[in-house]
């Protein structure tokens, strides 16, 4: 019997008890660590592919093609499912449906896609604008009807807190999970009481984005799976851990001239090249020498 695809694996993962603990790498190599770590599944998302790739914020700067390349170099690389995060669908309805199907074409197991105005912003920040809910529900059954493996799981964003308040998110998030979202999101809630409210009043899968110094109060993840929540992601979190410690490296070699006395907060190079795939490149190019 063959293995079950990641999109499989994924969906099972969501139909199994208890909440799963992710993170959003910004690269692939930031990916191969988490794997390694043991994380069972990945999130790629806007503000890390923004921030990494070209250096700019998440304010809808990072096109479909970039996008879908970001997807294909991270799952290449990776044996657990990855999530990618769609953004609005890029467009109108013939641009959804060429998001869901690139993404999955590219190793994607699941996308999410957002109820913004083009072009998005990040979730935390001011300025955003939502479609009416009749133009995200279309979106959603294209992507919904497009999707070539029935187990690509489709997740529904809401952004809709921000602007008409809590009420009308969780009306929202409803409407979608009943049309048939894998998994519900409402972004940005202010407060513990929200989070305890979208859990009780969404009788679907959620995500809770625990964004540090975001709009959000961050909660544990046993507190999330206790209110009911099925997916805990930090999306930034590998993003801000990587500037700082770059920083610290950086005046290190300018006050002291070496980057030694951070060993301790390195990963060894053997350990690099182990993670990295080096074993098994040599293992090949010495089979074919033979």
């Amino acid at each position: 019997m063959s293995a079950p695809s990641k999109a499989r694996r994924l969906r099972q993962l969501i139909a199994r008890p208890g909440i799963i603990r992710t993170l959003a790498p910004h690269d692939v190599f930031t990916a191969r660590i988490l794997e390694d770590a043991g994380m069972e599944m990945a999130f790629l998302g806007g503000f890390g592919v923004s921030a990494s790739a070209f250096g700019v914020p998440d304010v809808g700067l990072t096109t479909l093609s970039e996008m879908t390349e970001a997807v294909r170099r991270m799952a290449d690389r990776l044996t657990i499912p990855l999530i990618a995060d769609g953004d609005t669908g890029h467009g109108d309805l013939h641009n959804v449906a060429r998001t869901v199907r690139d993404f999955e074409s590219a190793g994607a197991s699941g996308i999410l896609l957002e109820d913004q105005v083009a072009p998005k912003r990040c979730g935390h920040f001011a300025g955003k604008q939502v479609v009416p809910v009749e133009q995200m529900v279309e979106k959603l059954k294209v992507a919904l009807d497009v999707r070539r493996d029935p187990d690509f799981v489709i997740i529904a964003r809401t952004d809709v807190r921000a602007l008409e308040g809590l009420d009308a998110a969780i009306e929202r998030a409803v409407r979608f999970g009943e049309l048939g979202a894998d998994v519900c999101f409402i972004e940005a809630p202010q407060s513990r009481e929200e989070l305890a409210r979208i859990a009780l009043e969404v009788p679907f899968p959620q995500l809770a984005n625990m964004l540090p110094g975001g709009l959000t109060p961050i909660m544990s993840a046993d507190e999330l799976e206790e209110l009911g929540f099925k997916i805990v992601v930090d999306p930034v979190g590998s993003l801000l851990v990587t500037g700082q410690i770059v920083r610290r490296l950086a005046q290190a070699m300018l006050k002291s001239g070496r980057t030694d006395g951070m060993l301790n907060e390195m990963l060894g190079f053997d350990e690099i090249k182990e993670l990295l795939g080096l074993n098994e490149i040599s293992a090949l190019a010495n089979k074919n020498k033979k």
